[in-house]
């Protein structure tokens, strides 16, 4: 349970965030967005991936075609470990997502207008969803890296890292819950603040791959897309595609964020989350925990249905988890008259599933959304998916650029984040009308 309170809640002060497509500001994520475009593209070839035996191996029996297409970050092998204070050798051993991290955490503090320098020794939290990721050689094996591997490639050390690096005396947790990973994050960072464990926070998540087994693993699931892109709430939908990303915010209470002169980009009104418990499978969604999540979110944030002008859903494109997601929104977000509720859409649309970032990136789309005033379209929902009737509930497909107008001086968003973990996030949070409609630099 995250103990906001409604008086002097947690806000988010400033972001950062990489994405595919060669994004590395919420700007480049707005053009992105708005400008409907796909940043899905090849399999990178400077990352050591033998990628023609990965191809044809997809295509032996029982197995479904990978295609050569993904959402990658283009910066991923980039890194400058001197501006860190960090060895080139020790760097090259760092698992990317500790070099992808710790980048976009300066990045979100310059954002809010923080000199990151001067929080050493403050009780400031870092808390960051991400999983592992097969990245580097196995720690017995003996080469030029041993020595810091252990540190390298360590879950925890994401999180840590960017503590040491900065000097942050607050609490450092890394979270996964796989795809869940980053919205847990938040709401742990979201209650330490609430508990007085911290003063200020960074929260996101990061997904950079090491290896490409995941695309593996789901070939032999078949629970990949047919054609090598993703589909979310479409007719059409035939499997997800995997992606990469980071996103973090900065976050303090509102008391604070006014008294320090910050810009407040989003306010939380309500962060749940809980399990599927026993589904059908291990990784099976559950329709009716979703469900709990949902209106336990609406209760607490106090909002109706009809006050959300945004959900951005799970949505990873797949046959079962999409129709599991929509049926549930449809009786809880869908209560709302036809035609008035929610526009929901998935940013995995644009650039595949993100995995343990996804729910960062979706929290993002939302800010940068609120600040300029529209909801971008979801794409390859030409033929909307079957398993509810639009038409008979309030929830709408976000299918062009549509005006999103402020009810009484704040647009209220969700954003949800499902892991096959079981554990389910839910994220409920208004933005504040800005006069000029922009305010993410």
């Amino acid at each position: 349970m995250s103990d906001n309170d409604p008086v002097d809640p947690v806000v988010v002060v400033g972001l950062a965030v990489e994405a595919p497509g060669g994004v590395e500001t919420p700007d480049d994520f707005w053009a992105l967005l708005s400008e409907q475009r796909e940043a899905l593209g090849p399999f990178p070839t400077d990352r050591g991936w033998a990628l023609r035996e990965l191809f044809d191996g997809s295509r032996r029996d029982g197995f479904k075609a990978i295609h050569n297409l993904g959402g990658f970050l283009s910066g991923a092998t980039t890194f400058d470990p001197e501006f860190f204070s960090i060895s080139p050798r020790e760097a090259t051993a760092m698992d990317p997502q500790q070099r992808v991290a710790l980048r976009v955490a300066w990045r979100s503090l310059e954002n809010s207008g923080i000199n990151p320098d001067d929080l050493a020794g403050h009780d400031v939290g870092c808390y960051v969803g991400a999983s592992t990721l097969e990245y580097g050689p196995g720690l017995s094996e003996f080469s030029h890296h041993s020595g810091h591997l252990i540190s390298g490639t360590s879950l925890g050390v994401i999180s840590g890292r960017i503590a040491y690096t900065l000097d942050l005396a607050g609490p450092a947790l890394t979270i996964d819950t796989s795809c869940s990973s980053a919205l847990a994050a938040f709401h742990t960072a979201v209650g330490a603040i609430a508990a007085g464990d911290c003063d200020l926070a960074l929260a996101g998540g990061v997904c950079v791959m090491g290896s490409p087994g995941y695309f593996v693993e789901f070939s032999k699931q078949h629970a990949l897309s047919d054609d090598g892109r993703c589909r979310p709430y479409s007719a059409l939908a035939s499997g997800t595609v995997w992606a990469e990303g980071a996103a973090m915010f900065v976050l303090q209470r509102r008391s604070a964020a006014r008294a320090a002169g910050r810009r407040i980009l989003a306010e939380v009104r309500a962060s749940c989350l809980n399990s599927d418990g026993r589904s059908n499978g291990l990784t099976a969604p559950s329709g009716d925990a979703q469900l709990r999540l949902f209106r336990r979110a609406l209760a607490r944030a106090s909002v109706e249905p009809v006050d959300v002008g945004m959900v951005e859903g799970h949505g990873t494109g797949t046959r079962l988890g999409d129709r599991t997601e929509l049926l549930a929104m449809a009786a809880s977000y869908g209560t709302a008259p036809p035609g008035r509720g929610p526009l929901l859409g998935s940013v995995k649309s644009n650039i595949g599933h993100a995995q343990a970032a996804a729910g960062a990136l979706g929290l993002t789309k939302v800010i940068v959304s609120a600040e300029h005033a529209a909801v971008p379209p979801t794409l390859h929902v030409d033929e909307p998916s079957r398993e509810i009737y639009w038409e008979r509930q309030g929830l709408r497909l976000a299918d062009k650029l549509t005006p999103w107008q402020a009810i009484g001086g704040w647009r209220t968003a969700a954003v949800s984040a499902f892991g096959m973990s079981g554990t389910n996030a839910h994220l409920i949070v208004s933005m504040p009308d800005t006069a000029s409609g922009r305010g993410v630099a």
